[in-house]
Parts: structure tokens; sequence; C-alpha cells
């Protein structure tokens, strides 16, 4: 994935629209009962950020944002402003928020990740983009910061001198982008549409 280490403009991306999608086959059998089969074990978020786009200003914020990323080629951080932080969003970030895993004493490797729900349904997100000034990470409980973060996987690793012991329980706090690209290699932009009240199309998509 070719990967540009760059925000789509934040003042846009606030009136945009989108969330998760999922991808479920649902067969209705002859009793008239249904069969639902899971195809993605992960959802995939798409937006559509036409919505957040107010001025002239803004068209040409996009237009050039688009030809910088290549259109589809080229792919961005994205802030999501409904989901961006460890817990939730109105909340300050804490260094307990997520739990990433449990030492093993040689294990030096973790990735971030948010859980969403409790219990046998909640279900743990790969966090890929964090917003790296933002992370704090604790062992049992303790803030550390005796570890390094790649910014374009979400993996911490913990210094060869302090990593995790058996059973230790690591978490972490942090803010993060969603990483995406274009849905479309093409931006049909009508002024007297726009100045008429119509939204242009400008869709993203998750990738992964």
């Amino acid at each position: 994935m070719i990967f540009d280490d760059v925000r789509f403009p934040t003042n846009i991306s606030r009136g945009s629209t989108g969330g998760p999608e999922r991808r479920t086959d649902v067969v209705l059998t002859a009793s008239g009962r249904e069969e639902r089969n899971q195809r993605w074990a992960h959802s995939r978020r798409k937006y559509a950020v036409g919505f957040g786009v107010k001025t002239l200003a803004d068209i040409r914020s996009v237009l050039a944002f688009f030809e910088e990323r290549r259109g589809r080629l080229h792919a961005f951080r994205f802030k999501d402003h409904t989901d961006f932080k460890s817990n939730q969003t109105a909340e300050v970030t804490t260094a307990t928020d997520q739990v990433l895993g449990i030492g093993d004493g040689t294990n030096a490797q973790f990735q971030l990740v948010k859980t969403y729900g409790a219990g046998n349904r909640s279900y743990a997100r790969t966090i890929t983009a964090p917003v790296v000034g933002t992370l704090k990470v604790a062992v049992n409980g303790t803030l550390t910061s005796a570890y390094t973060v790649d910014a374009s996987k979400g993996v911490i690793t913990f210094n060869a001198s302090s990593i995790p012991s058996d059973g230790a329980v690591v978490t972490a706090g942090f803010e993060f982008d969603v990483p995406v690209r274009f849905d479309t290699d093409e931006l049909a932009i009508n002024l007297s549409h726009f100045e008429a009240g119509a939204v242009p199309e400008v869709p993203l998509i998750e990738v992964r």
C-alpha cells in the first residue's frame, strides 16, 4: 500500500458522513428461516466528505489534496470525528484505556487495538494509524516511555531492558486516524450546482 503520512483537511472531514460497513450473506431457506454468514471478519469504513465542503476555498483544498494523492493511488490519514480516541470521544485518553496484551517475558511487540463492547460479542479493531504524540503506554498500570512506535502499523516495541514480564498487563491510550484513499479517480464538481446547494461527491474508503 502506498501511504502518504498526511491527514485529510480536518475542517472538511468534520462535516463528513459515514462509518463502518460489514459484509453478511443472508439466505432465506424454504422453511422461511434465515441463514447468515459473515464474509468479512473486520469492518471497513466508508465516508462521504462532500458534505464538509462549504466554500470555494474548501473545493480548492480538496482538489489540491486529490491531485497530490493521484486520485486512488496514494492512501492517507483521515480523522473520523465520531471515533478517534481509545475511549469515548468526549473523554481524555488514559494509559489504561485499552488492553493490548499480556507479557510473557520475551515478547517485545504489541499491536494497538480498540475493543468495542464486552464479553463474547466484543470486537477488537486493529489500529494502524495512531497519532504518535497522543500515545500513552502502561505496564501493570504504571506509565512507561521505554518503547518505540511504528506509526504506519500501530505496533509498539519495548526496549530490550523493559520487555513486559510474564503476566504483566500492557495497556495504552491514544488518538488515531483511519487510513483511507479516494474511492474515485474523478472529481466532477459543478460550481453552479454547488452554489445552488448541491453536495459534491467525494467518496473515501478505508484501506488495510
